[in-house]
């Protein structure tokens, strides 16, 4: 014998909600269960089930018994919020090694694509680092492109409040934690950010200079920082600034498909 299917919360309620429906709107036409039975082509039996909501509900079953009692049923499909998806691209894969091997060499522990999950929503932080000297916490965002600025902000005040518990999972004890963006240095990003300057101002009000220095250990880092990054470059100063934040040259490479000519 075949245990029938129990419902999930979800479907449980909605199996209520239905037969609740139902059942009122059938005796306000002055129905019997018999009546409403032979109108859908259903047992009465089955009436009688969906009305006290004691059998699971199929979808076919709630489609004829609200065509027959003029029920309007809406379904409502709320997506989860996934942020920061692992990128596959090329471009940000060798973005994600170049961090990686520039904070290691400064001492710093490092994980990379560091899954968090809260309720429905869902995401990846692309570097967490941490120096055990000064126990900061870093969260670092990598964009190839910057598209959905305020995608990225909230996504980030999401990282920072999940990425304790991440660290605590790592064995790691942060006293504090700082988010970084850092970002491809093309052109069309630099433009980006120059449209964007104020409020990115206000959001990142660290910049490369002062990243420096924090990985240096000759300031404390700063909460919320921005540069740009050329995963190709051996200089030392590998933060680069961006030309809002004085940097008269060009950046390296046009836009992405340029990065991607020159790295292939």
């Amino acid at each position: 014998m075949i245990a029938p299917r129990r419902s999930s919360l979800t479907e449980r309620r909605l199996e209520v909600r239905f037969g609740q429906a139902s059942l009122e709107t059938r005796r306000a036409l002055g129905w019997s269960q018999r009546d409403l039975a032979r109108k859908c082509g259903l047992s009465q039996t089955l009436i009688w089930r969906v009305e006290t909501a004691s059998a699971p509900l199929s979808v076919n079953v709630m489609a004829r018994i609200a065509d027959a009692l003029g029920l309007e049923v809406e379904l409502s499909i709320r997506l989860p919020f996934i942020a920061g998806r692992p990128q596959r691209d090329a471009a940000h894969a060798r973005c994600m090694d170049y961090v990686q091997r520039r904070l290691e060499a400064a001492e710093w522990l490092v994980e990379r694509e560091v899954e968090i999950v809260h309720g429905r929503s869902h995401g990846w932080i692309d570097l967490l680092g941490f120096d055990p000297r000064t126990r900061t916490l870093l969260i670092v965002e990598i964009k190839t492109e910057i598209e959905d600025l305020g995608r990225i902000e909230r996504s980030l005040a999401w990282y920072g409040r999940e990425a304790w518990a991440s660290a605590k999972r790592l064995g790691w004890r942060p006293a504090r934690t700082a988010t970084w963006l850092l970002v491809l240095a093309t052109d069309v990003n630099d433009d980006r950010i120059r449209a964007n300057r104020e409020g990115l101002a206000a959001a990142f009000p660290g910049r490369a200079t002062e990243a420096h220095a924090a990985l240096s250990r000759q300031a404390a880092c700063p909460p919320r920082a921005l540069a740009l990054i050329d995963p190709r470059s051996r200089r030392k100063q590998w933060l680069i600034r961006c030309r809002v934040d004085g940097r008269r040259s060009l950046a390296p490479y046009p836009n992405y498909a340029g990065f991607m000519r020159r790295a292939s």
